[in-house]
């Protein structure tokens, strides 16, 4: 690969070239488990379009296999290097280039953190609701990479739903744009929609134009204890169906109390089998939050706690956000990400609680009850084996509970190398084969980020 690396240090700045095998090799995963791990040959940090162009034009004359990389927070390999490839890190193009308030968009480079757009935007009165838990890290380019969601998607959606336009990089060099910047827009296929969540399969993201929203007002959060699963997932279905939409709606079981409990001395009742948090932000907040206060008490649960200020929603809602901290002080950790009907949620959570106990294994799970999307995090030991394989086997067990209760085997994370052989089975052979051709024409020659998703 020498002939590689000469060529990319030809056309790159000095320092965007890092060979050193200690380098590469911190760069050569994201945060998933069981997920295989290539050498790369060489780790390119381009800072400007141009470069990414020439980056891929030498990969596609020499055939060489290009793993686009943003801060490898993901959790299903998405990140991870295959052998002999180019690691291209967009982390040094991280400018937002564009806020306006008028037509309420942003315009910014993959490499831009998350809570930076955030606090950006903010600053104007404007907000990116997108919120993936790793937001004080994560970066745009990551988040359209695996089409991310997080604790907001409830009331506000997930991130393809404010992907307006982009800019793309092929695996040739060619330059892509797609989408707007117009608030309407209906123009050819939506090549825009079929970029987000494809994990850098089928292009380079180099620039996005992104939707803003007027900023919301401030939360206020109550928690409602429940002595069972099926009250807690019946009073979601009650909350849901009398037509509210809360800005969160987050549930916690037992194993993920206990473990917040042990960890920060919260004070969380032991009794509590389902720990729900429900949030609105909207300026009737109280009067929705009391409705769903008699809601939850109808629905079964045995305390319902109303925040009185943002200060209160704050305390309460510092439980969810210990949830998998406190879970990982448990052992290793491997994160699901299983999205079912929210009419299935109890289903799922029993059906895990069953999984766990026929395992041997402690599986918490925090779900973000209001769009149904659920995390069952396996805890293992990592050094034993044994118990590792049993592991493996749960979280393959959970996604297949996932499907047969009507649900996908991702609701934000992605496919990576983690799930392939679920994708395949939740797509059908037809639906696979459609997606593989449609990986042929952006990339014939089969170099970007081989060996993902399909």
């Amino acid at each position: 690969m020498g002939g590689l690396v000469e060529r990319l240090r030809a056309g790159l700045p000095e320092g965007a070239v890092a060979v050193d095998p200690d380098v590469t090799a911190a760069y050569a995963r994201d945060m998933a488990g069981f997920c295989a791990v290539g050498e790369p040959a060489v780790l390119v940090f381009p800072e400007t379009v141009e470069q990414v162009r020439f980056v891929l034009r030498t990969a596609t004359e020499l055939r060489v296999p290009v793993v686009p990389q943003g801060a490898r927070t993901g959790l299903s390999g998405g990140a991870n290097a295959v052998d002999g490839c180019i690691l291209l890190s967009l982390t040094r193009m991280n400018r937002i280039l564009r806020l306006d308030p008028v037509d309420r968009i942003a315009v910014v480079q993959p490499g831009v953190v998350n809570a930076e757009l955030s606090r950006a935007a903010e600053a104007l009165g404007l907000s990116y609701p997108p919120d993936p838990s790793s937001w004080e890290s994560c970066t745009i380019g990551g988040n359209i990479g695996t089409g991310a969601g997080g604790l907001c998607c409830v009331k506000y959606g997930v991130t393809s739903e404010y992907v307006l336009g982009l800019e793309v990089v092929l695996a040739d060099g060619q330059l892509l744009r797609t989408g707007r910047s117009t608030a309407k827009g209906v123009a050819g296929y939506d090549l825009t929609r079929l970029l987000v969540g494809s994990e850098g399969t089928l292009g380079v993201v180099v620039e996005a134009v992104l939707a803003l929203r007027p900023a919301p007002g401030p939360q206020l959060v109550l928690a409602a204890e429940f002595d069972s699963v099926d009250a807690a997932g019946h009073a979601v279905c009650e909350v849901m169906s009398a037509g509210h939409a809360p800005s969160l709606m987050e549930l916690m079981d037992a194993t993920t109390v206990r473990a917040v409990n042990a960890m920060a001395r919260m004070g969380l009742p032991e009794s509590t089998r389902a720990l729900l948090l429900v949030a609105f932000d909207g300026s009737d907040r109280r009067e929705r939050l009391a409705e769903v206060a008699a809601l939850c008490t109808a629905a079964g649960a045995t305390a319902v706690v109303p925040a009185e200020d943002r200060a209160e929603s704050e305390l309460l809602l510092q439980a969810r956000r210990l949830s998998l901290p406190a879970l990982e002080r448990l052992g290793t950790t491997m994160i699901d990400d299983v999205a079912v009907p929210r009419s299935s949620l109890a289903a799922m959570l029993n059906g895990v609680a069953e999984i766990a106990d026929r395992y041997r294994l402690t599986i918490g799970v925090v779900s973000h009850a209001g769009d149904g999307n659920t995390h069952p995090v396996v805890i293992f030991d990592a050094k034993d084996e044994e118990q590792a394989a049993r592991a493996r086997s749960s979280f393959d067990e959970i996604m297949a509970l996932g499907l047969e209760l009507g649900g996908t085997v991702t609701g934000e994370h992605g496919i990576g190398l983690l799930k392939r052989e679920w994708l395949a089975r939740e797509l059908g052979p037809v639906g696979l084969e459609l997606q593989r051709r449609i990986k042929a024409a952006f990339d014939p020659l089969g170099i970007l980020n081989p060996g993902k998703v399909l």
